[in-house]
């Protein structure tokens, strides 16, 4: 997607994110050429199914990558400063836990269960602000209460609360420093579901309050519903559609966005939900078109070349044959 005209109003814009993995079968492209943007106050939930590159989109993101990286290309600019040209020292220092925060996947597995939590979430206060223990620990007190946790939970340890609790203090953890952004990547995936629409409604409560942006990594389209101002569909590396929330649930134009969309039960609906056949391509040698296209019951005979992005009107961006001018989108 190219740069847009109103790229200087947003908080985070990426152009054309590349990461590749080396592997013993050769390099994978889990993010291939990326671009969005992100406006302050604004939450944008990335869709996929699983392999798609979400968790790689995220990790991209701040740099926090495994040893067998092939390559990273592109721009990430938050607020003008670009991420990738910075140094590993400043971007530790300035940028990682300070004004990006990222709630990984499988997080409630993330905290010491030797540490008291309270102290866990003072921890960030105290290596990046240069806090006192005692200052630190009053911030992580009114963090808990922000996110749904009573203070006396503070001296608890891990194991003494459940997984809703275990994921509110992570959430909490990241949101001490008040960062301008926090990555969830798949935040409840592991909760059941009225703990899932209690974490959203505080998220969703955080965003009001705080002003916090949020990029929300999940395959739960129901769950992302309840937080979303704008999503972008990734299938097989790529971003295939960014739109408008209520645009994208009511009316998708991509035939991935359609299909899952399909497949999503709902109250009074006529029609039983559908599957969507066969599987994504492999990431090591993806096909020369349109990487939906063996899935796509409405390809045609340009998918064997790949679509460009097509701006549509608003923020609205579609990586499709059928959005091209004179398409049937």
């Amino acid at each position: 997607m190219p740069p847009r005209a109103d790229a200087e109003r947003s908080l985070l814009v990426v152009e054309d994110l590349c990461l590749s993995y080396r592997t013993s079968r050769g390099p994978v492209r889990a993010v291939d050429r990326v671009s969005f943007d992100l406006r302050r106050r604004e939450a944008l939930v990335v869709l996929g199914e699983s392999g798609c590159g979400k968790s790689s989109l995220a990790k991209a993101l701040l740099r926090l990558l495994p040893r067998n990286v092939d390559q990273v290309s592109g721009q990430v600019r938050l607020a003008g400063l670009d991420l990738l040209a910075l140094s590993e020292e400043r971007l530790r220092v300035d940028v990682r836990w300070v004004r990006i925060a990222l709630v990984m996947q499988a997080s409630m597995n993330a905290l010491n269960p030797v540490v008291r939590v309270g102290e866990q979430v003072a921890e960030p206060l105290r290596v990046h602000r240069g806090w006192s223990r005692a200052r630190a620990l009053e911030r992580a007190a009114e963090t808990f209460a922000l996110v749904g946790v009573a203070t006396d939970f503070l001296q608890r340890y891990p194991f003494e609360l459940s997984g809703g609790m275990r994921q509110r203090v992570v959430l909490a953890m990241a949101l001490v420093t008040e960062p301008d952004l926090v990555i969830l990547d798949e935040p409840t995936s592991a909760l059941d579901v009225l703990t899932q629409a209690s974490i959203m409604n505080r998220l969703k409560q955080i965003k009001a309050e705080l002003g916090t942006s949020f990029i929300l990594i999940t395959h739960d389209v129901a769950t992302s519903s309840e937080l979303a101002d704008r999503v972008a569909l990734m299938y097989a590396g790529q971003i295939v559609e960014v739109s408008d929330a209520a645009g994208f649930f009511r009316e998708p134009l991509h035939p991935y966005a359609q299909r899952l969309m399909a497949s999503v039960p709902r109250l009074h609906q006529a029609e039983r939900p559908s599957h969507i056949p066969g599987q994504p391509p492999s990431l090591l040698s993806p096909p020369a078109g349109c990487r939906f296209a063996e899935r796509c019951p409405r390809r045609h005979g340009r998918c064997v070349e790949e679509p460009p992005i097509f701006q549509r009107p608003g923020r609205h961006a579609v990586r499709c044959w059928l959005a091209a001018p004179g398409g049937s989108t």
